[in-house]
């Protein structure tokens, strides 16, 4: 086979292409709001944590889509740069509740704006008609990532709910 027709096989790889986009969203990110110093990520943890102000790492895992391990280390960083600050919960003492700092409200309250620019950025490389099909899209794709998240949380947690009879 040809490296051209190679070429335009990969080019028109549906997963290719998404990953591109998203490649295009984080280079549009790094250079209208990454000047603050925030990655996109911390960027969106700080965004998560406005919006649900107050909730647990564990939480905010199920609303970012990122990782726990990543998440955990974002927090941490976030954290240290006086951002973000953890407590305890009130309504479980084994968990912390995630909060903005003023500090860290004002980081947020000055990357929104980029943030919002950035959208616009890549909606507008579609006609007016196709930005909401694309949306709708991505919406779907992003929904069936929640039902695998949830499936695996209850395959984890009745895992271990067997190694706990087991033990007893």
């Amino acid at each position: 086979m040809s490296a051209q027709k190679e070429a335009k096989q990969f080019a028109r790889s549906f997963s290719h292409l998404l990953k591109r986009a998203v490649q295009y969203s984080v280079h549009l990110y790094m250079e209208e709001v990454g000047k603050s110093g925030l990655t996109h990520r911390q960027f969106t943890v700080l965004a998560a944590v406005d919006s649900f102000e107050g909730k647990s790492q564990t939480e905010l895992v199920k609303v970012t889509g990122i990782d726990r391990s990543t998440l955990a280390d974002l927090v941490s960083r976030l954290m240290a740069q006086g951002y973000l600050q953890r407590k305890r919960s009130k309504e479980d003492a084994r968990t912390n509740a995630v909060r903005l700092t003023p500090l860290g409200k004002k980081m947020l309250k000055s990357s929104q704006v980029g943030a919002d620019d950035i959208d616009r950025k890549l909606l507008a490389a579609f006609s007016a008609i196709d930005r909401r099909t694309v949306t709708e899209c991505l919406a779907s794709l992003s929904s069936a990532m929640d039902k695998v998240d949830e499936a695996e949380a209850s395959n984890t947690s009745g895992k271990v709910k067997l190694k706990r009879r087991l033990a007893a």
